[in-house]
C-alpha cells in the first residue's frame, strides 16, 4: 500500500500518538511523576512498542480511509490493531526482560484508542463544520418523518447548502420532543401549520417511503393546507435497489397519492420463465411497452425482440437500452403487425418463446369517427395475424393487453379490443400456443392519457378541462400494471383472461385537483372547466361485464374473468374464418358501417348510449358510494 501526504500524515500522527501514549500510561501509572528505574525502562521499551504498533496499524489497513468520512468501520479497524497490539506488546516486553508494570500494559491500548479514535472524530467535526453554510445564508425547511430515512436525510442536508433542517414531524405522539440527529421533533402532522408560521418555514421534505399512501397523502395535505411547497424522498423500492439515494429528492406525483401498495411479484418465477428465453414486445416504443421490455431485462433473457412501427420510439428506447443495459442482446424491428410477411418473418427469424402483445390504438375519440376502421384493422386484425403467426411459430406463450373499456363497450376502440379478446380464445387450441389476456383500465402517464394533457394545461395558466364531472377511472401506474401483466403471464395455463385489482375508481375531476395542488397552484388560479362527454366516452368503466364472474388467484391482485363464448354455438375455426374475411374487406366501411357491423360481432357493444350508465356500472356506483 503507498501512500500519498495526507496518508503519511496521518501515519506520522499514529507513531506520534502511539509513543506519547506509551509514556503517558507510565506517568498516569506513577501518580504523574515517573521514579527514575521506570522512566528509562519506558524510554528503553519505547522503540519496540512503537514498532509493534505499526506493523499492526499497517496490516489493518488503518491508511485506506478517508479521516474527514472517519466511521464506524474506521473504528473497527483501530480496535483490531490496537487490540492485536495489545497481545503482542507483552510477549515482546518479556523477551526483552524489561520491568513494565502491568497496568500499563492495561492502560496503554484504552488509551491509544481513545486518542486515535477521538482525533479522527474530531477532523472529521471540523471538516463538515467548515463545509457548512451558515444558517443564515439556507432556507428552513421541515422533514415529515422521524425513521431511518428521515434520519438518512437530515444528516445529508447538513451539508446542503440550499436547506437546514429546523424541525421534524410525526405521527407517533410519543416521538414528539424527541431528537434525531440533532433536530428536534415538534409535534404531529397536523401541528406543521402553528409552526410553519412561528418559524417562517416555507417548504417541507416527506420522508415516508416507507409508508402506507393513506399517510403520504395526509402529510401532503396538511403540507398544502399551511401552504408548504413539498418534495418527497424516492420510494422504498428504488432505494432498497440501490438505483437512488435518500437525498436525491424529487417533487410528489401522483403516484404518491394513488392508494395502491407495491405489488408482490414471484420473482423467482418469473426469473424461471424468462431468463435465457427469447422474448417478443410489440408496440415496444409505447409506454406499455417500453416498461415491459425494461421489467423483461430485469430477468436476464437471451434476447429482447422490440417490435413497433414508429421509428423515433423504437430508436429512442434502442438508445436506452445502449445506454443502461448494453449487455442486453436487443433486437429493434420496425414493421407492422396488421403485415402478415413481416410479422411472420420475424417470428420465424428470432423464433421468440413469449410474445406481449402491446401494440394498440387506444385513443377513444380519435378513434371513434374517421379513424374507425383503423382502430378495428389494426386492434383485431392485427392481433389475428400476429396470434396465427405466433401459434404457427411455435411460440409458447402469447400475452394479450386488453383495456377494461373492452367491457360492455360503447366506443369502436373498446368494442374493438373486445374483438381481439374473442380472437385469442378462439385461437387458444388444447395443445398450441398459450393465449393470455391481461385487462386493466388507465395509467397514470400513458401515451394519450389525460395526465400529461392536464401538466400542459397547467403550464399554460390553465383552465384544466374535464368532459364530465361525474366521470371516474381506474389507475394505476405504469409499472404497477406492467408488474401485473408479467405475473399473469407466468401464472396463465392458456386461454384465461386477468382482471387486475385496479383499486377504488377515482373522479378525473379530483385527479385534476390533486394536480393543480402538486404544481402549487389553487382552485382559484387555475380553474377547472367542463366541456362534455366525448364520442364514444362512458362515465364508468368496469373491469367485468354482466354475465361475467371471477375467480381468485394466489396473487391478491389478480382475477381471472371466466368470459362468455361470443361464436354463436360454432366452431372457432368456422368463427374466425368468418371474421378474417370481414376484416379483410377491399373497401374501408364509414364509420357508421363500422359501428353498425362491429356491433354484430360485440353483442354487448351499444354505440347509440355513450354516456350511460350500464347494469354493472350503477352497481359499482353503489358498491364505491360514488355520486
Amino acid at each position: 500500500m503507498t501512500l500519498n501526504w495526507r496518508g503519511a500524515a496521518a501515519f506520522a500522527h499514529d507513531v506520534v500518538a502511539c509513543g506519547a501514549v506509551w509514556l503517558a500510561a507510565f506517568w498516569l501509572r506513577f501518580n504523574l511523576e515517573i521514579p527514575e528505574p521506570y522512566l528509562a525502562y519506558a524510554l528503553e521499551s519505547l522503540a519496540p512498542v512503537v514498532a509493534v504498533h505499526v506493523v499492526a496499524f499497517w496490516c489493518f489497513g488503518l491508511y485506506r480511509g478517508i479521516w474527514r468520512f472517519a466511521s464506524l468501520p474506521d473504528l473497527r479497524r483501530i480496535l483490531y490493531a490496537v487490540g492485536v497490539a495489545a497481545i503482542a506488546v507483552p510477549t515482546a516486553v518479556i523477551m526483552l526482560r524489561l520491568p513494565v508494570p502491568r497496568s500499563v500494559l492495561i492502560m496503554n491500548p484504552l488509551l491509544l484508542i481513545m486518542v486515535m479514535g477521538g482525533s479522527r472524530l474530531a477532523f472529521r467535526a471540523w471538516k463538515e463544520r467548515r463545509a457548512r453554510n451558515p444558517l443564515t445564508e439556507r432556507e428552513p425547511i421541515f422533514v415529515l418523518g422521524a425513521d431511518q430515512a428521515a434520519a438518512t436525510l437530515v444528516k445529508e442536508l447538513e451539508r446542503s447548502a440550499q436547506w437546514r433542517v429546523v424541525g421534524l414531524f410525526d405521527d407517533d405522539a410519543a416521538k414528539t420532543g424527541r431528537q434525531l440527529q440533532g433536530v428536534n421533533v415538534l409535534g404531529r402532522f397536523q401541528d406543521i401549520a402553528s409552526w410553519s408560521a412561528r418559524l417562517g418555514v416555507g417548504q417541507a421534505i416527506i420522508a415516508l417511503p416507507e409508508a402506507r399512501h393513506p399517510v403520504r397523502r395526509l402529510a401532503l395535505e396538511v403540507c398544502t393546507k399551511a401552504g408548504l411547497k413539498v418534495l418527497t424522498v424516492p420510494s422504498y423500492d428504488d432505494l432498497v435497489s440501490g438505483r437512488v439515494t435518500v437525498s436525491q429528492l424529487r417533487h410528489v406525483e401522483l403516484d404518491d397519492l394513488l392508494g395502491r401498495d407495491p405489488v408482490m411479484l414471484d420473482r423467482g418465477g418469473l426469473q424461471e420463465w424468462l431468463n435465457g428465453r427469447v422474448v417478443m414486445v410489440t408496440g415496444a416504443g409505447g409506454s406499455i411497452g417500453s416498461e415491459l421490455a425494461r421489467q423483461i431485462a430485469r430477468f436476464a433473457p437471451r434476447r429482447l425482440i422490440l417490435f413497433d412501427l414508429n421509428e423515433y420510439n423504437l430508436y429512442a428506447i434502442e438508445q436506452e437500452f445502449a445506454e443502461r443495459s448494453p449487455g442486453q442482446d436487443v433486437v429493434c424491428a420496425i414493421g407492422d403487425v396488421k403485415d402478415r410477411a413481416r410479422v411472420e418473418a420475424v417470428l420465424r427469424r428470432w423464433q421468440p418463446s413469449v410474445v406481449f402483445h402491446a401494440a394498440a390504438y387506444k385513443h377513444v375519440p380519435l378513434m371513434e369517427e374517421e379513424n374507425a376502421w383503423q382502430a378495428v384493422l389494426n386492434n383485431a386484425l392485427g392481433t389475428e395475424i400476429l396470434g396465427r403467426a405466433a401459434a404457427l411459430a411455435g411460440v409458447e406463450k402469447f400475452v394479450f393487453i386488453s383495456t377494461d373499456k373492452a367491457v360492455n363497450p360503447t366506443n369502436v376502440m373498446g368494442a374493438s379490443k373486445r374483438l381481439a379478446e374473442m380472437v385469442c380464445e378462439a385461437l387458444q387450441q388444447p395443445d398450441g400456443t398459450r393465449f393470455v389476456m391481461v385487462r386493466f383500465g388507465n395509467v397514470l402517464g400513458s401515451a394519450g392519457s389525460v395526465i400529461p394533457k392536464f401538466r400542459q394545461q397547467i403550464a399554460a395558466g390553465g383552465p384544466v378541462t374535464v368532459t364530465d364531472p361525474d366521470v371516474v377511472r381506474y389507475f394505476m401506474s405504469i409499472p404497477e400494471a406492467v408488474e401485473l401483466v408479467l405475473q399473469a403471464g407466468l401464472m396463465s395455463r392458456g386461454g384465461e383472461m386477468f382482471v387486475l385489482d385496479m383499486g377504488e375508481p377515482m373522479k378525473i375531476a379530483d385527479l385534476a385537483r390533486d394536480l393543480i395542488r402538486l404544481s402549487g397552484f389553487g382552485e382559484d388560479e387555475i380553474r377547472i372547466v367542463y366541456t362534455g362527454l366525448r364520442p364514444g366516452e362512458k362515465l364508468y368503466e368496469e373491469p367485468l361485464a354482466p354475465g361475467e364472474d371471477s375467480l381468485p388467484t394466489p396473487h391478491s391482485k389478480l382475477r381471472i374473468a371466466r368470459a362468455r363464448h361470443e361464436n354463436d354455438g360454432r366452431e372457432k375455426g368456422d368463427w374466425l374464418a368468418r371474421l378474417s374475411q370481414w376484416l379483410r374487406r377491399d373497401a374501408a366501411p364509414t364509420p357508421e358501417t363500422v359501428r353498425r357491423e362491429l356491433a354484430q360481432w360485440v353483442t354487448e357493444y351499444r354505440p347509440e348510449t355513450p354516456g350511460a350508465r350500464s347494469p354493472a356500472a350503477e352497481a359499482l356506483v353503489g358498491r364505491r358510494g360514488i355520486t
